[in-house]
């Protein structure tokens, strides 16, 4: 059973998008039971002569600064605690994205990130994956947007390959002049750009026997509607075949008699003609049946994350805050006592805290369990100063006689256990004295934070603190790590798989892990 707040709280997502901006609030009881309480959709076109001059225009800038300010008030009068707040494609492409960023932190008090399209897509997967809990993970997702189509292949849930497309509904309306009625020529000009991309992109066509395909995206949620398959287990599916049929009926129509006819506004009045040439487009080649249409997307992602982060560290009592600080705090001023590699314990300290809050929805610890092991990463290589070929032990025996402030009891013997576990060298096992002190349940809970412990600093055994994040995602079984480097530095990828086999029995899970290059988020200071 998921871990629940002793009290609700609010929570806010923001996905500036290069059609249309959406605010939705939600309040968290646990990182599985949330209900949106607000959600609000700005007509601001983000990417209106982004993709054919390269700038945004002062009205666009104007507006979305607008926009950015009523969130705001919104947010506050519904009393959000966190919010994530990103832009996608069109602020990707404007070269002059930082005037955007700077106004909306100054006028709107927002703080707004350009997100790369590999995290745009990595975030619309964990919304995807959530809300198909209860199915088997699908073969590909497709996401339709203002500037981009991403394209994600899966097996098991693991991603194989992700390509950001540029076929997004502004990008092609615009550079095709498809506002209003679109003639047949017109048409076939697009479907024929859009083939000439995906044979481009994806020379050797997936294979979709037997699998099937998860549409994203307020278009594809709209065609659904109008083309509508059979539901799957309660979800709307979207019929290629038939919207193809009904193709025509959407084209012919100029963007009044879209909004009369399919109840639409008019920004997804004004795209959905490219929006239906595309989708079928892309089905066709790919040879699909149906496409499910779970209506999530970039903001269900954000806001699960919040809700997980939030859960792997709740609202605390300043007694509760004011201990793990000096715990923390403690440990760190005996790691530089015995000298330690301050830089290197802290990047393995960096690295463990991530696998903790990105496991959390499968490990459900508590956040005493995340200072412990906060407190341990920064004292793992202490036994060093005694003698490094046998450091474990030896740093095992230092914790576990020496006078850390709020580190005692139980919570002391933990920390000792995870220093000498660190690495592959010694096992868990009743046979060494302090394990055998633990309970049960502090056993395994032991176990479990060795295992990210001991993953953490394989990680960073190089020393040169070239990781900046890691990144989960997939499941039920089969979950895969996205390692960001900063630079181009190669992982041995072998060696991590070998360390982290302890967390994979603790978790019952199959863990891959792939290499990815940083890509700088802008931000304005």
């Amino acid at each position: 059973m998921a871990l629940r707040l002793r009290k609700p709280i609010q929570l806010a997502a923001i996905d500036a998008g290069s059609n249309a901006f959406r605010l939705m609030i939600a309040r968290i009881h646990s990182a599985d039971d949330w209900e949106i309480v607000e959600s609000v959709r700005a007509p601001v076109r983000l990417g209106h002569s982004v993709f054919t001059s390269g700038e945004f225009d002062r009205k666009t800038l104007r507006e979305a600064t607008a926009a950015f300010r009523e969130f705001r008030h919104i947010m506050d009068g519904r009393g959000v605690t966190a919010y994530r707040a990103v832009t996608t494609s069109a602020a990707r492409e404007a070269r002059n994205r930082h005037l955007l960023i700077e106004r909306i932190r100054h006028q709107a008090k927002i703080d707004l990130e350009i997100i790369s399209g590999d995290e745009e897509a990595r975030l619309v997967r964990v919304a995807v994956l959530r809300a198909l809990r209860d199915f088997d993970p699908p073969r590909f997702i497709l996401d339709l947007g203002g500037g981009s189509l991403e394209f994600n292949e899966l097996r098991s849930g693991v991603l194989q390959e992700s390509i950001g497309l540029p076929l997004g509904t502004v990008r092609l309306m615009e550079a095709f002049h498809a506002g209003g009625v679109i003639h047949e020529h017109t048409a076939n000009e697009i479907r024929l750009h859009v083939l000439s991309v995906l044979q481009s992109a994806l020379p050797s066509r997936p294979r979709t026997a037997g699998a099937y395909t998860v549409a994203c995206g307020g278009n594809a949620e709209t065609l659904a509607v109008l083309a509508a398959g059979p539901r799957v287990g309660g979800l709307t599916t979207l019929n290629p075949r038939l919207l193809h049929d009904r193709l025509w009926n959407i084209l012919q129509l100029n963007v009044e008699e879209r909004m009369k006819s399919f109840s639409v506004r008019r920004d997804r009045a004004e795209v959905m003609g490219v929006a239906a040439i595309v989708l079928v487009t892309v089905a066709r080649w790919l040879r699909l049946r149906q496409m499910i249409a779970p209506r999530v997307g970039v903001r269900e992602g954000l806001l699960f994350e919040l809700a997980s982060a939030q859960m792997s560290s709740p609202a605390l009592t300043d007694e509760q805050r004011k201990r793990s600080q000096v715990m923390m705090a403690g440990a760190e001023s005996f790691a530089s006592r015995v000298r330690c590699d301050l830089q290197h314990a802290e990047q393995v300290q960096a690295l463990a805290l991530q696998l903790f809050d990105q496991f959390w929805p499968y490990h459900h610890l508590d956040f005493e369990a995340r200072t412990i092991l906060a407190s341990a990463a920064m004292l793992h290589d202490c036994g060093v100063l005694i003698n490094r070929k046998a450091h474990h032990r030896h740093g095992e025996y230092l914790i576990h006689n020496a006078k850390i402030p709020e580190l005692q009891g139980w919570a002391k013997n933990m920390t000792a256990c995870l220093v000498r576990y660190h690495n592959r060298k010694s096992e868990p096992s009743t046979k060494h004295p302090v394990f055998a002190t633990l309970n049960g349940e502090q056993r395994k809970k032991t176990r479990l934070l060795a295992g990210m412990l001991r993953l953490a600093e394989r990680l960073e055994s190089d020393h040169r603190q070239a990781i900046s994040k890691l990144t989960v995602e997939g499941g039920p079984r089969d979950v895969r790590v996205h390692v960001e480097l900063r630079d181009a530095s190669r992982l041995n990828l072998a060696g991590i798989e070998r360390k982290a086999r302890l967390l994979e029995r603790e978790l019952n899970l199959r863990l891959s892990f792939q290499r990815v290059l940083m890509v700088e988020k802008e931000r304005v200071a």
